[in-house]
């Protein structure tokens, strides 16, 4: 019968903290990055223009139909070794890192586009043709009247994609980068406690993200209270 030991993970707090570190991180820059990217996707794929309401469509079915493991190995593997061959630079570098937030940022717009398109459309016809009554542009009324309702009206959802983008985060892990979920693989390898090590990493991330779903739910309650 297998013995549970579970003296690794206190000697290892510091590693599996500077682990976290990498997490949030990439988490939080995804997270304004892939917000400011899908409000831009949202906003032309509303536009009257179809050659650019077809390629942020095109843009967002394309990165929702594609598992995001396979996108991490694309840009990781493929994309370097192309720019690499094509222009003839070598890569001396550790860009994994980098590499990561360029993969989070683009593939979490394309959720983020969908909830912001919601939320725009959420917003009352009527604010946008009386703020071009006003004599605002359709850009300004866009900017200074829609966009601050639908971003209060869908404020939950986004931040419960971002809840879904921090679990989506240890993914990384197939690059062997080293955030909070690598770092436990790592130390479990060392002291070969692999069990205890993926339990204690999926305990960390049970408990954050169930907190911040309860916070998450009780500001929707309240804004339904408020409505």
């Amino acid at each position: 019968m297998y013995e549970f030991d579970w003296s690794s993970i206190r000697p290892g707090l510091p590693f599996l903290w500077k682990g976290m570190k990498v997490t949030l991180y990439i988490t939080l820059v995804a997270m304004a990055a892939g917000i400011a990217l899908g409000t831009v996707l949202a906003i032309l794929r509303m536009a009257k223009n179809r050659a650019l309401a077809w390629l942020s469509a095109a843009y967002v079915n394309t990165f929702r139909s594609i598992p995001l493991v396979m996108v991490i190995l694309w840009f990781f593997l493929l994309l370097p070794a192309v720019i690499e061959r094509i222009f003839s630079i070598s890569r001396q570098e550790d860009t994994r890192l980098t590499t990561a937030l360029v993969t989070f940022s683009l593939f979490q717009a394309a959720y983020y586009a969908e909830i912001i398109r919601a939320g725009i459309q959420s917003v009352k016809s009527g604010q946008m043709g009386a703020a071009l009554a006003l004599g605002m542009t359709n850009g300004q009324a866009m900017r200074l009247v829609v966009l601050p309702q639908a971003f209060r009206n869908m404020a939950p959802l986004l931040l419960t994609q971002t809840i879904i983008l921090f679990q989506d985060s240890s993914l990384v892990y197939v690059a062997s980068l080293a955030d909070f979920f690598g770092v436990a693989g790592i130390i479990g390898t060392r002291d070969g406690r692999q069990v205890e090590l993926y339990l204690f990493a999926g305990a960390v991330y049970f408990v954050a993200c169930f907190i911040l779903s309860s916070l998450v739910k009780r500001w929707q309650n309240r804004l339904k209270g408020h409505a």
